[in-house]
């Protein structure tokens, strides 16, 4: 079942239960996800699926970080939708899961002494693994910190 479908389901059961906000974030969601699908012209891959729901969360999180101090009913809005979308969202990777996956592409480079000159290398093989699961700029602390 694709996320659109998951989606699709979860604002029926909304509308249902004449969950107004929920319902309206949900098609939000849906509607980014059918215009990626569009813009692509054929069926979403799952990391292209969870590369909506994150853009979504990013530009939520904007809007809710720039609303004026006296909108609290923005801030309230965009926290109840932030709350429905990350239902959708990839689950992320722990730091321990990250230095787990770091190591096993230090091994498979024969890299035993690790230095920051190899981190160009490192970087090339670790990010297509973490891609989707893990905050780059977490990832690139943590090498950078392995690697001195």
């Amino acid at each position: 079942m694709s996320m659109i479908d998951s989606v699709r389901a979860a604002m029926v059961t909304a509308m249902k239960e004449h969950d107004k906000e929920r319902k309206e974030s949900l098609s939000m969601l849906l509607s980014a996800l059918k215009n990626k699908q569009i813009d692509k012209r054929e069926d979403l891959t799952e990391a292209e699926e969870f590369e909506v729901v994150k853009k979504e969360i990013k530009q939520t999180k904007e809007t809710m970080e720039l609303a004026p101090a006296d909108r609290e009913d923005i801030k309230e809005q965009c926290s109840k939708r932030l709350a429905v979308y990350s239902e959708f969202a990839p689950e992320e990777m722990s730091e321990d899961e990250i230095k787990n996956t770091i190591q096993a592409v230090l091994n498979e480079l024969g890299i035993a002494e690790p230095s920051a000159r190899d981190k160009g290398k490192v970087m090339k093989e670790l990010m297509p693994r973490v891609k989707g699961r893990a905050d780059g700029s977490l990832v690139n602390r943590i090498v950078g910190e392995l690697l001195k």
